[in-house]
């Protein structure tokens, strides 16, 4: 099969830890990836934010990026890109000619306007099936972020005219598709499909970074308000008052796209924070880490916490399961999912840091539960989340659009609905 995926502003070529770059590169590039290594052939389109940047850029056999251009060569963020859609769509139609795919993947919500606008040209005399995974809602946005929500006012009506419009919808969790109904979008087109987890990387095997505490807890993401890093800093003094003092919170991320810390409006804030609950010297700022350390950094912390104020669905979770790491996250998205209460970690109430550190300080007095929802989470994230089976439920989901086959809410095998 033929595939275009179009991802306006997360290319998976960008490094991560940006303010705009993270999940939606991860997952754009390990699933082309993973459908290519299943005989398909991937072609990723994503805006041109930099002039040297190559037309072309050949990753592997048959998997390739092509930048168009789209605005200007150099970084805009997400939120300012929508006026640029038609150029992308118009550069995408051009490098298809008269060869088109046999299907388009928009990902989030205005490569969806771009996949639709390439795929349904009159003058072209082709139709491609378009199916869209939005990776966040804007809805979901704006109920947690009211009037911080940047995006623009027009997502309001024409994020979920990409739902209507699209073939079939590729949902990442179940609380999606309750998400999208309420948005008028028929569940018959919907299919679910997680983010995956790289399990050539992440393993309960292997080296374990030092740490200088007895005990240490990690977050890693992008330091942004709604990943709720600030929560777990105010989770410590409770683990303080329950006799935890000797604890190391590692914070991994931040510096935005500069990747440095003292100039990221969020770590200062952190900082601030910390030291102002007395607590700045149990909290490590580690910025941006390369991959390839990553696994080792999971495997030296007690618990990963994920603490958002809401999530479309979350890797880091999978990356801490497959470590063999129990997680306590937040009972909301896709975290609900990916992560079984009292199986594979633990779930707390949204904003709540008092319900994190009674879950940490069960974590933390009892090694043998730390160790049994470790292991279950590696087991779970090797059966459920490799990104071969992904990519082999996201295959389903093209040939039913392919087929113009309405077959109802198709869940990933064994997903919660």
């Amino acid at each position: 099969m033929k595939i275009a995926m179009i991802s306006e502003h997360a290319s998976p070529l960008a490094a991560l830890g940006g303010v705009d770059a993270g999940g939606q590169n991860v997952h754009v590039a390990a699933l082309s990836e993973a459908l290519a290594k299943r005989g398909h052939h991937v072609t990723v389109y994503t805006r041109r934010d930099a002039a040297e940047l190559p037309r072309r850029v050949r990753v592997g056999r048959r998997f390739e990026v092509v930048h168009i251009d789209a605005g200007p060569a150099r970084h805009v963020p997400k939120d300012e890109l929508l006026p640029y859609m038609g150029e992308l769509a118009d550069g995408v139609a051009r490098d298809w000619g008269r060869r088109p795919p046999d299907v388009v993947h928009g990902h989030f919500w205005m490569s969806g306007l771009a996949a639709l606008d390439a795929a349904r040209r009159p003058e072209t005399g082709y139709r491609v099936p378009m199916l869209q995974t939005f990776h966040a809602l804007g809805t979901v946005k704006r109920r947690h972020q009211g009037a911080e929500d940047t995006s623009p006012e027009e997502r309001q009506w024409l994020e979920p005219g990409v739902g209507r419009a699209a073939d079939r919808i590729i949902a990442t969790c179940s609380d999606e598709v309750f998400e999208l109904k309420a948005m008028g979008i028929a569940t018959g087109k919907i299919s679910i499909a997680p983010c995956g987890v790289d399990l050539n990387v992440f393993g309960a095997a292997g080296p374990v970074a030092a740490r200088p505490r007895r005990h240490r807890i990690l977050s890693v993401g992008r330091l942004v308000p709604r990943k709720g890093v600030d929560l777990v800093i105010r989770a410590l003094p409770y683990l303080k008052a329950a006799g935890f003092d000797d604890v190391e919170l590692l914070i991994v991320g931040g510096g935005g796209d500069t990747g440095s810390l003292d100039s990221d409006p969020e770590v200062r804030r952190l900082r601030g924070l910390a030291a102002e609950l007395g607590v700045a010297d149990q909290v490590t700022f580690q910025g941006q880490v390369s991959r390839s350390e990553m696994p080792g950094i999971f495997r030296s912390a007690d618990a990963v916490v994920c603490a958002p104020w809401y999530e479309p669905f979350g890797i880091v979770p999978l990356e801490a399961m497959a470590c063999g790491v129990p997680v306590v996250a937040a009972a909301v998205g896709g975290l609900r999912d990916t992560v079984v209460d009292h199986a594979t970690g633990l779930h707390v109430p949204p904003r709540d840091p008092e319900a994190i550190g009674s879950a940490l300080s069960l974590l933390l007095e009892n090694p043998d539960l730390r160790a049994s929802l470790g292991r279950a989470g590696e087991k779970r994230a090797r059966t459920r989340y490799s990104w071969d089976r992904v990519a082999a439920e996201t295959e389903k989901a093209y040939q039913l659009a392919a087929a113009g086959s309405p077959a109802g809410v198709i869940p990933m095998e064994g997903a919660a609905l």
